[in-house]
């Protein structure tokens, strides 16, 4: 009977990857979703079976990830991240973004189940730019990013993934943590506070995770690990924030629209060239290589500086809420729900920005 609901609810659960009316677009979100969850096996049967001596080595971390995720971090504890399916590709889907060309603020595709999303997500990398391709016909700044994970919010199981089960150890873990996340607390139409709220719940999870293991041999070596991928994120967000003020200043100004053109022009060079003398400094920043050249090899635009924003820009007030409360996640996750009830408006002067709308 479960599993009946579940596949009558397959479609419009799967379109909140997305959004969109047209059949051909739930069509693609079904099938896929219904794809990965035909393919997916139980992690230990992998692990009995399989010649890949490093994938059984990764999915052994995930498994105690995952036990760890509900065991210490009050999140979901139900089949999610048991199982495991190989995609034979680099993603599990693909994202596409779309901003006015004078404006920061992002699109947003509405559909049943999950509300209004500021992306629309294909299973196929082709279906997406060409998607991209119309956005960007039509006027919009577009941006195409590939998504290793999603969560479907425990209405299926999801599954580990070849697409991120091979990433390093940190890594790994903040995504588990991310996506169970998404199972704690969910609110229709704001996907700033979905991902904010994740983010904060990642970055303490990774933090914990590390911490349990003070004393073995791989701590100084995680500890290490993360201080970097921390360290290299924070130059790029620093980046895409002063990027956002000086752009925010620009839409917002009275100037004719090509002299707003032309300095938005003058703003995403300036934020190259910002790049590239950090990246001198900093090897590790190459890995943001891709994101700066973007999907279509013209560099940055509003829809890219809004894929991050939406993941970042709430975060440091969910990180101070969950401080207050001395960093007990239940907790935590009781005001997170409580604030997820409330109107958007009243959400927003609760938790506040960080980065320029």
């Amino acid at each position: 009977m479960r599993r009946a609901l579940r596949n009558a609810l397959l479609a419009p659960v799967v379109a909140a990857l997305g959004g969109c009316g047209a059949l051909d677009y739930y069509w693609q979100g079904a099938a896929g979703q219904f794809g990965l969850l035909a393919g997916a096996r139980p992690v230990d049967e992998v692990m009995s079976t399989t010649a890949d001596a490093k994938l059984a080595e990764r999915l052994a971390l995930a498994r105690e990830i995952r036990a760890f995720a509900s065991r210490e971090l009050a999140l979901p504890d139900n089949a999610s991240y048991t199982r495991y399916a190989d995609l034979g590709r680099p993603f599990v889907a693909w994202n596409v973004f779309a901003a006015p060309a004078l404006s920061l603020e992002p699109r947003k595709w509405c559909f049943p189940v999950a509300g209004c999303v500021n992306y629309r997500g294909y299973f196929s990398e082709a279906d997406a730019k060409a998607e991209a391709a119309r956005l960007a016909a039509a006027g919009d700044d577009v941006h195409v990013a590939g998504v290793p994970a999603y969560s479907t919010l425990g209405w299926f199981d999801d599954p580990l993934l070849s697409s991120f089960v091979r990433y390093p150890d940190t890594a790994l873990a903040r995504l588990v943590f991310h996506e169970l996340a998404h199972q704690v607390a969910y609110v229709r139409d704001d996907t700033t506070f979905n991902e904010s709220f994740a983010a904060a719940v990642e970055e303490a999870g990774v933090a914990r995770w590390i911490a349990a293991r003070a004393g073995t041999d791989a701590h100084a070596r995680l500890a290490a690990e993360q201080a970097r991928a921390d360290r290299l994120r924070g130059v790029f967000v620093q980046l895409v924030r002063d990027a956002r003020a000086e752009l925010a200043a620009v839409y917002a100004s009275d100037a004719p629209e090509a002299v707003k053109q032309a300095r938005k022009a003058a703003a995403f060079a300036s934020m190259r060239a910002a790049y590239e003398a950090a990246r001198a400094g900093e090897a590790g920043l190459a890995g943001y290589e891709r994101w700066f050249a973007g999907h279509d090899g013209r560099g940055p635009n509003n829809a890219s500086l809004a894929s991050v924003a939406l993941y970042d820009e709430k975060a440091p007030a969910f990180r101070a809420l969950l401080a207050r409360y001395g960093g007990d996640l239940p907790r935590f996750y009781a005001e997170v729900r409580y604030l997820a009830k409330r109107p958007k408006a009243e959400r927003d002067a609760i938790l506040g920005g960080t980065m320029p709308q």
